[in-house]
């Protein structure tokens, strides 16, 4: 533990509590009696933190009432973990990329100013990190603020939704009304997770491809937790329904270096071959989604198993040879 993180980590525990003790805070960051004491004279002398030792009950705490007495402190710069920056970074890009046409602008821009709030630190602020930090986002489609909004309702106020739909695979537009049960941000775009009453099964549905939405008064038909997981959650990718298929992927030693630090499936079996290859187990339900993730690895993935899906890959591969030789 670095004595920044030591730093923020003493100063919660003083803000959270009353008081604490010199052994509370030594046993709470595993340091010896010297550090621990230095990390105090250096948040007092060097950072002008009110820390205050009340004799009477042995403990620490912040003085609040010099705590604006003379220079004001700050602590030094804090930088987040991989998982917490991108987390945040992305909120922000979520935020702007929706509100394209300054429909949920009100409702933004309070949000917006806690994010920055948190990006922000005495030495670095938002815009300085969001200028440093870059995230690139691919294919991400363009979902009409107002669409978002109306099934944004319709899901938290459990009402059923009357949506006008093109499906994407036949162009097909259909008229449904759906019970909205949970909005999913898949690759940079976002889908609705429905019990369809036309079809009377669970649907998977592209927001992009929502053309018009209106909020119902009827109540949504509520789903068991288990058993969206079941019908969403069990399988590879966006794509659902039909029976679960295990497939067992084999990458080359040279692409393993790179998978073998990826998650495809939260269910998914590997295992490191003793020539260095990769093999992969994940389920899927519906082939599209996974052959298009093999193809990008090129020769370095071969499917072992099953037939049909090694079959589906060569037939793609071949109908791409036909293409371009």
């Amino acid at each position: 533990m670095t004595q920044t993180e030591r730093i923020y980590k003493i100063q919660n525990s003083l803000r959270k509590s009353k008081g604490v003790s010199f052994k509370a805070m030594q046993g709470s960051l595993e340091v010896s009696r010297s550090t621990l004491k230095r990390d105090l004279d250096y948040m007092r002398n060097r950072m002008n933190i009110p820390i205050a030792y009340d004799r009477l009950t042995g403990v620490y705490r912040l003085d609040e009432s010099t705590a604006h007495v003379g220079d004001s402190y700050e602590l030094p710069g804090l930088w987040f973990s991989p998982s917490e920056i991108h987390a945040l970074l992305t909120m922000q890009h979520l935020l702007t990329s929706l509100d394209a046409g300054g429909v949920l602008a009100p409702h933004i821009e309070p949000l917006m100013q806690r994010l920055n709030a948190l990006l922000g630190s005495a030495q670095n602020d938002a815009q300085e990190v969001r200028k440093r930090v870059h995230i690139i986002t691919l294919a991400r489609r363009q979902v009409q603020a107002e669409h978002f909004q109306t099934v944004g309702t319709a899901l938290l106020q459990r009402k059923q939704l009357a949506i006008t739909y093109t499906a994407r695979h036949n162009n097909q537009t259909t008229q449904r009304e759906v019970s909205p049960q949970r909005l999913v941000h898949y690759r940079e775009n976002w889908y609705l997770d429905a019990w369809c009453h036309l079809r009377q099964e669970l649907r998977n549905f592209a927001l992009d491809r929502i053309t018009q939405a209106q909020v119902l008064p009827a109540a949504a038909q509520e789903l068991d937790p288990a058993a969206l997981q079941a019908a969403f959650d069990s399988s590879y990718g966006i794509f659902s329904g039909g029976p679960v298929t295990w497939a067992t992927l084999r990458f080359s030693p040279e692409r393993a270096r790179w998978v073998g630090q990826e998650l495809w499936h939260d269910d998914q079996r590997a295992s490191t071959q003793p020539d260095g290859s990769y093999h992969l187990q994940i389920p899927y339900t519906d082939h599209r989604e996974l052959i298009m993730d093999i193809l990008k690895h090129g020769a370095h993935c071969e499917v072992l198993e099953p037939q049909s899906l090694r079959s589906a890959v060569g037939e793609e591969v071949k109908r791409m040879g036909e293409k371009y030789l």
